[in-house]
Order: structure tokens, then sequence, then C-alpha cells
């Protein structure tokens, strides 16, 4: 993937693209895959990078939802589980089948959680990665040890998928990219373009660090910017009535000591009816989740001290090795891009996570809502508006078959499996020069060499891009990417051609950053 050879696609004035997506999360990228699937061309804007926002702060679940089971949503849950199986499938270097344990403590809880997951078995039929079944009070402490004993009955296993969420965009956006797309990150969209009649025709956009801007025509133009969708709604009707609530989902990240074995936990009611999961990852134990409405989208959003104490508290009430405020490695927040409920009293544990695709009268397509797992059938639904808004054919998509950028079959243990194909690449990098085999903390697996290829074939232009969505430690701990920063800009500065300002800038930048991950004891 490579930054300038695409602008010089989007450079070329007499162009029209068939389609351009704004945004660069899963919603955008889920549009872009389906649209080079079917042939169309398509040139792809995000603001900041990839995944920057909501799509690289998930719970790493690829699930079907047992929480929208339980609320009867039954074709979100039945649509879920069949993307869920294709992601698994697409990506298996990324998404992988996770066990989860129910504990239970009640008869009660055994009857309707063994019963609800057999539904939700029946509901995945060929694509099931396991079947559900109850397992005795020693077999549930025998796989989960740091469990509370007190009252317990046993527990109900299950499955659903795990996956680094964006790592995933990544390679989504490098799969777009070798199928012809212009992929590019750090491109602001200023300005919607528009015939005399009102419609739209293209827009404008301005690269971030060269400040140039570029006019783009096109046939579409999708609106798949998430929480902001609603800013670039007013971009185009400045009249237009606010879509979008943010709800806010905090997680946290600890040492997997806290919750030792291979199995994930899924407490599924704590003391306000949400859900709250412990899920492995990266050798940590990530756990969340809230839902907390929120006036205003940010950027950076902030975990609210009500958050950090209620995962906290729930955690301490199931562990018997219960975690403190000191034991807490990184913090992240996320905002999902719910519809604006009618009634202010609404929950939004209770809004339907369900996906829609909106047409404005000038034609600008809009999709909100949905989540990562559905990302691919999100991209289907809305470039199926395509012949709609021009009249022109549209071919079959092919999506649902797409082998995902890096697509390695091979199971790997260490940390190099999340790049799949492209741990080739790195070894590639290693031999070029030995210095590249150095780690970059002694308390972690990462080398130099993650960081040439980021900066090489990942479009990675700041050190935030490399510790918080190539190799994640921003989000394991946040330190300790704090104490890699510097040998991060250093390495980047010498493959970037970049000066010692550029480095002090970049530095300072990314701890203001970190700190906000980090929480006091």
């Amino acid at each position: 993937m490579n930054r300038k050879d695409n602008i010089k696609q989007i450079a070329n004035t007499d162009k029209i693209w068939d389609i351009v997506v704004i945004g660069g999360g899963s919603s955008g990228l889920g549009v872009a895959l389906d649209a080079v699937s079917r042939g169309l061309s398509v040139a792809l804007f995000e603001k900041s990078d990839f995944a920057k926002g909501t799509s690289s702060r998930s719970t790493k679940l690829v699930h079907g939802g047992v929480r929208y089971l339980a609320q009867g949503d039954i074709f979100l849950v039945l649509e879920a589980l069949k993307e869920r199986g294709r992601l698994l499938k697409n990506a298996p270097h990324l998404a992988h089948n996770q066990s989860f344990i129910i504990p239970i403590y009640t008869l009660f809880e055994r009857l309707k959680y063994t019963v609800g997951l057999k539904m939700y078995d029946w509901m995945a039929g060929k694509l099931s990665l396991g079947k559900s079944t109850f397992i005795s009070k020693a077999k549930t402490i025998d796989r989960l040890p740091t469990i509370k004993q007190e009252g317990l009955k046993g527990g109900v296993i299950y499955h659903d998928g795990q996956f680094d969420d964006a790592r995933l965009a990544l390679n989504v956006a490098q799969t777009c990219d070798e199928k012809g797309a212009a992929v590019l990150n750090y491109f602001k969209v200023n300005q919607l373009l528009k015939a005399n009649d009102g419609k739209i025709i293209g827009l404008s956009v301005k690269d971030q660090f060269s400040k140039n801007s570029y006019d783009i025509k096109a046939k579409m133009v999708v609106n798949a910017t998430g929480v902001f969708a609603d800013k670039i709604l007013q971009l185009d009707n400045p009249e237009a009535k606010k879509m979008i609530r943010p709800s806010q989902g905090i997680h946290l990240v600890l040492d997997r000591s806290f919750l030792s074995g291979e199995d994930a936990l899924m407490i599924p009611e704590t003391s306000d009816g949400r859900v709250l999961f412990a899920v492995p990852w990266h050798d940590k134990l990530v756990v969340g989740t809230t839902d907390t409405m929120r006036k205003k989208p940010k950027l950076e959003p902030a975990a609210l001290q009500k958050e950090i104490d209620f995962v906290l508290k729930t955690a301490q009430d199931y562990l018997t090795k219960k975690p403190q405020r000191s034991d807490i490695l990184s913090v992240y927040a996320g905002l999902r891009p719910l519809a604006a409920p009618t009634d202010d009293s609404e929950k939004t544990k209770e809004i339907s996570r369900s996906h829609k695709v909106i047409i404005s009268d000038s034609n600008l397509v809009t999709l909100t809502g949905g989540k990562w797992t559905t990302f691919r059938k999100m991209g289907e639904d809305t470039v199926e508006y395509f012949t709609k808004l021009t009249g022109e054919k549209l071919l079959r998509s092919t999506s649902a078959d797409i082998k995902i950028h890096a697509f390695s079959e091979e199971k790997s243990t260490d940390y190099l499996g999340v790049y799949g194909a492209d741990r080739k690449s790195i070894k590639a990098i290693q031999n070029e020069n030995s210095d590249w085999t150095e780690l970059l903390h002694p308390k972690y697996p990462f080398t130099q060499a993650e960081v040439i290829l980021a900066c090489r074939n990942e479009m990675a232009m700041k050190v935030e891009d490399i510790l918080a969505r190539r190799i994640r430690v921003l989000f394991l701990d946040a330190q300790a990417s704090m104490e890699m920063a510097p040998k991060v800009a250093e390495i980047m500065a010498k493959e970037l051609g970049k000066d010692e300002a550029w480095i002090d800038k970049q530095l300072k930048d990314f701890n203001k950053l970190a700190i906000r991950y980090l929480i006091e004891s």
C-alpha cells in the first residue's frame, strides 16, 4: 500500500470514480471491499489513520451477539453468525474460534443459558464453531481457576470468534488497494461538490501532510464515518437533523494471570443488566464493556471514572484474584454510532445494532449503525444502491469469498501470527539488516522490523499509527508504549526521511495521547 502511488491516482482530475467512500473504519472499508469485488473503481478517504476511531476500540469479538438474542433481535443474530463464519474463513490469520464460559450460580441460570445457547448453536447451523454444553463445577474451576467459587454450580461453554480489529481494518484496506482502489489515510473531506440541480458529483479533499487539495469526481459518494456521520450530513445540508447518538464503551486491559487458561469469561447480566466480557487477547486480558450515552462524538473519547469503577467492581465480584486500579495496564474508550433515540429516556443498550442505509436529497449515501462482525454485509447492502443512483448495471457481489490480505491458514503460536503471510516480509526485513531483529522493549516481542514493514507497506505515517494500530502496544500496555516511542520515532524518521524536529513533535504528540490510556492508581 503506497501512499504516493495512490495520491497519483486521485490527482487525475479527468477520472470519474464509480464510488468514493468517506471513512476508513470498518463501515467504509466494507463498502470499498464490496465495490471492488464487483469491478467498480473506488477511492476511499480517511481523515486520520485507518480504524483510528471506534473500529480499533472493540471488545475484539467476531460474534453473533448472545446479548442481541436475549433482546429478541433474531435477524441481526442470524446475519452476524453467517458473517462470523465468512470472516473466520477469509481471514484465519486474524480471526479464530474462542471458547467462552458463563459461570452458573443458580438452577434457573443453568436452564436459561443452556437453552438459549443451544438456540445460538442451531442458528449458526453449518457455520457453528462448536457446540455449547454445561460443565460441572470442578471442570469450570479447572478451566477458570480464578472464578468465584462460592455458590458456583458449574458453567456453560459456548463458542464465538475473536480477532484483532485494527489489523483487520489495515488488511482490508490492503486488499482493496491490491484490487485497484485508491485508499488514503490522513485525507480530510472539506466540501461536497454538487451540480446545478443540487446532486452530489464528487468532493474536495485535503492531504493533512502536504496540505494539497484535490477535487474528486464520483458517481456515488458514501458517508461511512461512524459517529461522525452527522458532520458529513451537515456538510451536505446545514439544516440536517442529527441522526447519531454516540454510546461509549470502555475496556480495561489487565495481565493474563487474572484469568489464566485459554477460555474467555462472559458475565451475562451485570448489576445494571449489561453483559461483561473478559477476553484473552495478545497475551493480555481485555475486560469490558459499558454503554454510556455521550452528547458529542470525539476522535479520542476518554473513559469516565464511573465506567472504570463499574468494570473493575464487576470483575472483582467474579474473580478470586481481584484486579485493582494499579493493575490496569491500559484503558481505552470507543463510541458506537447508534441511531439517535426519539425518546431521550431510551437506553443505548436497547437500541438495535442493525445498520441502515439512508439516501439524502442530494444523493449522498449514508451508512450508519452496524458492528465489526457484519462489516462486509453492510458494504454489500450499501453498494446495492449504485444502480438506483446511476442507472448502471451492477455485477454480483463476490466480497463474501474474497480472501483478506495476508491470508494464511498456517497455525502460529507466536505474536507474528496476526501478520499471516506477511510474516515472511518481516523475516526478509530482518535478514536485510541485523539491527532490525532487535526488540523495541525488553518486555515485549516486537522488533524493529515491524516498524519498517509498517512504514513501507502499511501506510504508517505517525508514531501513534504504529504503537496504537500496527502493533497494538498502546492498547496493551500504555506505559510500555511510551517507553518504546523514542526508538520507533527514530526508525520511522530514517525510513520516511524525517528530521529531528519531526521526531520531537511526534514524541510530544504521542506522549500526550498515551497518558490518556493510563489511570492513576
